[in-house]
């Protein structure tokens, strides 16, 4: 009966990167069956072709053809003898567990002004006392300001920043008694204000063609 003939897919062979499909991994595996290092070089040259052609979206990727041949070697197991123009990736490599990721330091006292402002101000630490460095400090606590104003939506007066900075800064950014203002407040959020009425226009625009009758 035909039905003795049927192949299910549990009973076939384990497929290492599914989305090349069962053929291309048959081809791979007559592949490492070949006498003869130059047919096996000739066929790998011809599988990387039609993994090419199967993968187009790879095309775009930098190291397009490095991603090929590493793929090729992965599905063959790592036992394809044939020469690749780049380095054989291997298994150890390949089972290497990655470094555990580093969480952003939350400053939960402070969390209107995120996690980025504290990197900058770590950054502003390590440069050298001059204008570039005043200039940065500078920068860092206008856009403190704006964070807090996103957040209160009042105003805020520049001591409360200052001070903020200075704790930020594990005392090493001291503005305290600064003669130098920072932004005036209107001016902080006129481009927030701008941004928003823009989207708004945009919205009821949107809203208006989508409401057009068409016939």
């Amino acid at each position: 009966m035909l039905i003795d003939n049927l192949e299910y897919n549990t009973e076939r062979e384990h497929l290492i990167i599914p989305e090349y499909g069962r053929h291309l991994q048959k081809m791979i595996n007559h592949c490492k069956e070949l006498p003869t290092k130059e047919e096996r070089n000739k066929v790998a040259k011809s599988i990387i072709n039609v993994m090419g052609n199967l993968q187009p979206h790879l095309r775009d990727v930098p190291d397009f053809q490095h991603k090929l041949w590493d793929q090729l070697f992965i599905m063959s197991d790592f036992e394809l003898d044939a020469d690749s123009p780049y380095p054989m990736p291997s298994k150890e490599e390949l089972s290497e567990r990655p470094e555990p990721l580093r969480y952003p330091q939350n400053h939960p006292k402070y969390r209107f002004y995120g996690n980025n402002i504290k990197t900058m101000i770590d950054v502003a630490n390590t440069w050298e006392e001059g204008e570039l460095k005043e200039a940065l400090v500078y920068t860092i606590a206008n856009h403190m300001k704006k964070c807090f104003l996103n957040w209160n939506k009042d105003t805020v007066e520049d001591d409360v920043i200052f001070n903020h900075l200075y704790e930020l800064s594990d005392g090493k950014i001291n503005l305290k008694g600064s003669t130098e203002d920072l932004s005036d407040a209107s001016s902080l959020m006129r481009n927030k204000k701008k941004y928003s009425n823009n989207k708004k226009s945009h919205h009821k625009k949107n809203n208006s063609n989508r409401n057009r009758k068409r016939y």
